[in-house]
C-alpha cells in the first residue's frame, strides 16, 4: 500500500444516477485507474448510485463514501450542501428524496413547455431518456437534449438562452433550506459540507451557518483557483471546519471525465472519517 502522503481522493463525483454521463461503474474504473484510495458518490438529491458503485468497487483497493449534494436555496442564491458518510438506508430520508424526485420531474415538463411555447420542440422522451432515474433528471439532462436536438451550440448556449436562472424557460426548484439540507444530513449520521464556496461566492453564508450546524467546507475543486484553495484552508482553519474536496465530475457533459485531477490528500478523508465517528459516538452516549 501507499505511503499516505501518495495517496489521494475524490470526495465530490456525480453519477448517471443524476446529472453525470458516467455509469457508478465507470466511476469505479476511472478511480481505480487514476490510482485513488477512495471516491464519494455524491448525486444530486439521489443515492441510487450509491450501492451500483459499491458492488463494482468490490475486490479493489479503492473505498466508496456515500454521500449526496442537496440542493438548497435562500432568499438570494441556490446553495448546494454535501453530505458524507450519510446512513442513506433510512426510509424517512427515501421518502424526502421521492418528493424531490416528483416536484423534478413537474419542474422539468414545464420547462419543456415553455420551451415549447418558446417555439423550441423538444419531447419529453428527449430528456428523461438521459437520467438513469428519470425522478432525478435535472437541467443539464435538458442541456444536453438541446444540444442533441441542434436547439443550441453548446451547454453553456443553453443555460444563457432558455434554462439560466434568468431565462425565459427557467422553472423554480423545490424549495429546501440550506439550513434544512444540513439538519437531514446531521440526522443521517453524515458531515455537512457547503459544496465549491467558491463559485457560489458566499463567504458570509459560511459564517451563518455554522450555529446549524455546518461542518466543512469543500477547499478544493476543480474550479477553485490556487489562492481561492489556500483563501479557503485559511477560512476552514478561522472557524474550526472540516476541510474536503473533489473534482465534481458529471463526465463528458461538463468537459472529459477529470475524476482525480484534483489532488485531494488522504488526511483530509481521515480527518473526516475521525469526525464523523466521533460525531456518532457522541449521539449514541
Amino acid at each position: 500500500m501507499k505511503p499516505d502522503s501518495k495517496r489521494f481522493v475524490d470526495l465530490h463525483v456525480h453519477t448517471n444516477f443524476s446529472d453525470s454521463s458516467l455509469a457508478p461503474r465507470e466511476v469505479v474504473e476511472i478511480a481505480q485507474n487514476k490510482g485513488l484510495s477512495a471516491v464519494a458518490i455524491t448525486d444530486h438529491d439521489c443515492v441510487d448510485g450509491i450501492l451500483p458503485a459499491q458492488e463494482a468497487a468490490q475486490g479493489m483497493p479503492l473505498e466508496i463514501i456515500p454521500g449526496i449534494e442537496l440542493t438548497s436555496e435562500n432568499e438570494e442564491r441556490e446553495i448546494h450542501i454535501i453530505g458524507l458518510f450519510i446512513d442513506w438506508q433510512q426510509d424517512w430520508f427515501g421518502q424526502k428524496l421521492e418528493q424531490i424526485r416528483q416536484f423534478r420531474t413537474l419542474r422539468m415538463k414545464e420547462m419543456i413547455g415553455r420551451l415549447k411555447e418558446n417555439e423550441v420542440d423538444i419531447a419529453e422522451e428527449d430528456v428523461f431518456s438521459l437520467s438513469t432515474t428519470s425522478g432525478s433528471v435535472g437541467r443539464l439532462h435538458l442541456a444536453r437534449a438541446l444540444l442533441a436536438k441542434g436547439a443550441v451550440n453548446s451547454i453553456k448556449q443553453a443555460f444563457a438562452m432558455y434554462i439560466g436562472e434568468n431565462s425565459c424557460c427557467y422553472v423554480k426548484r423545490m424549495r429546501i433550506a440550506p439550513q434544512e439540507a444540513i439538519a437531514m444530513i446531521k440526522k443521517l449520521g453524515g458531515i455537512p459540507i457547503l459544496a465549491h464556496p467558491g463559485m457560489q461566492n458566499c463567504d458570509e453564508l459560511i459564517v451563518r451557518l455554522l450555529p446549524d450546524g455546518l461542518m466543512g467546507i469543500e477547499v478544493f475543486h476543480i474550479n477553485h483557483t490556487p489562492r481561492e484553495v489556500h483563501y479557503y484552508s485559511e477560512l476552514a482553519k478561522k472557524y474550526n471546519l472540516l476541510v474536503s474536496g473533489g473534482s465534481d465530475c458529471h463526465g463528458e457533459g461538463k468537459g472529459l471525465p477529470f475524476i482525480g485531477k484534483v489532488r485531494v490528500p488522504y488526511h483530509v478523508l481521515e480527518s473526516l472519517k475521525q469526525a464523523a465517528a466521533a460525531k456518532n459516538g457522541e449521539e449514541r452516549q
